[in-house]
């Protein structure tokens, strides 16, 4: 949505980054496909694009996104398929539902609209559990790491930071967590140097999603 989308990612990939791009391939990105089609051409697969599909059917992507999503979700993703854009889709696996049962229903929905992800590669479908704030989660504890054999310095928090403006602020914020930036306990201050400092994990997200989940946002 940022109108500034084209010089920030031109930025990013003249300098050798490599550039994830989240959207929900809808309108706010298809105003730029003159200048998306010129980066591709120049950066090619350095520049990846992670399209939101909260599930492989409609009704319940439309329940998370609203009415009238879905289509222009999937005509947009399936512009960047057709353009040889690097891409990848985020979707959700339901409570009721096993990894490998969503990967089945994706796949189905990518070979019907002609989109070329393999649901069956994690870094082209990346599935998220169902996050419920309101339910009770196993409290993490300095032992889950040597149980789940898991590096803390892994999670995102330790690492990385999102910078958001909220509607009528005066000035930008720094969060510790793409899921939580409303939440004030991971509001992390205006500055990156504020905000270079440990994150306590002490979200319900933190334990269903990152820890104990082992989702993940990156790439």
């Amino acid at each position: 949505m940022n109108r500034d989308m084209i010089p920030i990612l031109e930025s990013c990939l003249a300098r050798g980054f490599e550039a994830l791009v989240l959207t929900n391939a809808m309108r706010p990105m298809r105003r730029f496909e003159a200048e998306l089609l010129d980066l591709n051409a120049r950066y090619g697969k350095r520049m990846t694009f992670r399209v939101s599909l909260d599930h492989y059917t409609q009704s319940a992507h439309e329940a998370e996104r609203g009415g009238d999503s879905w289509d222009k979700a999937i005509v947009g993703l399936k512009w960047l398929s057709d353009n040889g854009f690097s891409i990848a889709v985020a979707g959700r696996h339901l409570a009721h539902e096993d990894d490998a049962l969503a990967r089945k229903g994706y796949a189905s929905l990518f070979a019907e609209a002609g989109i070329a992800i393999d649901a069956n590669d994690a870094g082209r479908l990346v599935l998220f559990p169902e996050m419920d704030a309101t339910l009770d989660v196993p409290e993490i504890t300095t032992a889950c790491w040597g149980i789940l054999d898991v590096d803390p310095n892994a999670m995102m928090c330790a690492s990385s930071r999102m910078v958001v403006k909220h509607k009528g602020a005066a000035r930008p914020m720094v969060a510790a967590c793409t899921l939580l930036p409303y939440g004030e306990d991971f509001q992390m201050g205006e500055t990156l140097a504020e905000a270079s400092r440990d994150v306590s994990l002490n979200h319900p997200h933190c334990a269903r999603f990152c820890v104990l989940g082992g989702a993940s946002c990156s790439a």
